[in-house]
């Protein structure tokens, strides 16, 4: 019954969105708000699974115009906390004892709530504080539930109106869904977190909360309480270039080092130490680049900075953004005019977010396909330049996102080029150790082949010439071969002698395999067949 009630619910809300939406186009009624704000209001009044519904619908800049983008992602996920009774019961269940016995010290009144979980303070045994986080009882439940309905009152209106599917409402939602459920589960968190901590646990500008592994589970979550002021505020604003580029070194490092980046950075999310450093909080949203999506956006950084709309649309299309019938020339021709705009700019007003949109937008959200780990991206570079501008308003996104982009990304190339280098090194070994086994085995072949040939046909003289040419052209290439791989596994060694920035040694095996490959085609073109 309750199933029923909840669908009656969310058809009543939309339908009444959509009646004042007609009211207002015929002019009946006057607005007294934007329809953005009227729809953030209904998806807060709807609860959780709708408050992240609008935020995943939020990320799709090139389906929604501004007003609705900011509407969305201004949706307040905070909501009435439940009794605190309720949370001492789930971490009893989750973790197999009451808080009293986990902890020395538990507040049992929470210190925020929101709608997946609400956060507690507390204090281990040896005195660290610590937060608990502790998800909403059938939170899972419910959300499956919403879905569920959402999907069929989503069928009946594209039954009813089917030039809807051209935005692919169905993908969307099983997009947030997806969404929803790492987010509803806190050991994806935690591991995150973990890894975040891993890999600035040497920077001194970088502070990540430590995680207890040990005291969270899918539906509790235990880590370090740390403090400070947002990253917003006044107070630290005669430090605020400093941060601005410590933030920025950070997020580059994400980006381009580790492959996997925070996907949140708002305020609240981001805090200044007393000691300077600044810490990121809540890792319930992260994105994934893998290496090729990595090297696209330094070329798409590098492309912009330097005016070259070829570059740009290839770095672009290289991403991943998928077209049915791309108008190659049109494109152009707008990113020729984007950044024609963008030269008349000043250098401190110069955005890749925008730029980013701009291009999307290209595409009027029909022909274009845009994959979720870059929707985030997309999200977290609006969010990132609005933090350093609040940190820094005179701050160079050109000297500060690609000027160091380049070289950043350049190590990280470097030490996946090492690991290919390691790879090459062990598969030419192995050909090494196989090569003479089956060179072997191919001659104890042909000497076969060619006893029969001479027993059934003697004095085909010609024969004989041919395969004694055909055997030392194999030896040959396969010496020739050999040179080749152990030149390339020379190149890394470290001599004082060098030729056109190669090791001498290196350069004087290429240089014989070159010789001998220079014979071989000679000889080829003589006989006129291989």
């Amino acid at each position: 019954m309750s199933g029923i009630r909840r669908f009656f619910r969310i058809i009543f809300s939309l339908w009444c969105y959509a009646g004042w939406l007609l009211l207002l186009r015929f002019h009946i009624l006057h607005p007294t708000e934007h329809p953005a704000q009227r729809l953030s209001r209904m998806l807060e009044k709807l609860g959780t699974t709708y408050i992240k519904l609008g935020q995943a619908i939020g990320l799709h800049r090139d389906l929604l115009p501004d007003e609705y983008i900011k509407a969305l992602e201004g949706l307040q996920d905070r909501v009435a906390p439940f009794p605190g009774e309720q949370a001492v019961q789930e971490i009893t269940s989750a973790l197999g004892a009451p808080p009293d016995e986990l902890f020395a010290q538990f507040d049992i009144e929470p210190m925020a709530s929101a709608s997946i979980a609400q956060v507690h303070h507390a204090r281990l045994n040896d005195g660290t504080k610590v937060i608990v986080k502790v998800r909403r009882p059938n939170i899972r439940r419910q959300v499956s539930q919403d879905i569920a309905l959402l999907r069929f009152a989503v069928r009946i209106v594209l039954f009813i109106l089917p030039f809807l599917r051209r935005y692919q409402p169905l993908d969307i939602i099983a997009e947030a869904e997806e969404s929803l459920q790492q987010e509803l589960d806190f050991c994806l968190e935690a591991r995150s977190t973990q890894r975040f901590r891993e890999a600035f646990g040497d920077w001194s500008t970088i502070n990540i909360p430590a995680v207890y592994e040990e005291l969270s589970t899918d539906s509790i979550l235990v880590q370090e309480c740390s403090s400070g002021r947002r990253v917003d505020d006044p107070e630290i604003a005669d430090d605020g270039p400093r941060l601005a580029k410590n933030f920025i070194k950070a997020y580059l490092h994400q980006f381009f080092v580790l492959g996997l980046f925070h996907g949140d950075p708002h305020p609240g999310n981001l805090f200044i130490m007393e000691d300077g450093r600044i810490c990121f909080h809540d890792f319930g949203l992260t994105g994934f680049m893998d290496r090729e999506t990595r090297r696209n956006l330094a070329a798409f950084m590098q492309a912009f900075v330097r005016q070259d709309p070829d570059w740009l649309l290839d770095a672009y299309l290289d991403m991943g953004i998928l077209s049915n019938d791309l108008d190659v020339a049109t494109y152009r021709a707008g990113l020729e005019k984007l950044l024609d705009d963008y030269a008349r700019l000043p250098l401190k007003d110069w955005s890749f977010a925008l730029a980013f949109v701009r291009i999307i937008r290209m595409g009027q959200g029909r022909d274009v396909r845009f994959p979720r780990n870059l929707l985030i991206l997309m999200r977290t570079l609006f969010l990132m330049e609005t933090t350093v501008r609040s940190l820094d308003p005179e701050f160079n996104l050109l000297d500060g996102l690609a000027g160091q982009a380049e070289p950043i990304a350049r190590v990280a190339f470097r030490e996946r080029m090492e690991a290919g280098k390691a790879r090459l090194g062990y598969e030419a070994g192995i050909i090494v150790q196989d090569l003479p086994d089956s060179v072997g085995k191919w001659l104890r072949r042909v000497r076969k082949q060619g006893l029969e040939i001479r027993l059934r046909h003697h004095g085909l003289t010609d024969l004989e010439q041919h395969l004694d040419r055909s055997s030392n052209r194999l030896a040959l290439a396969l010496v020739t071969l050999g040179l080749y791989i152990a030149s390339a596994l020379l190149m890394p060694i470290e001599v004082k002698a060098h030729f056109w920035g190669i090791p001498l040694p290196a350069a004087i095996g290429f240089g014989l395999a070159l010789w001998f490959t220079l014979r071989l085609a000679v000889g080829i073109s003589r006989s006129g067949r291989l």
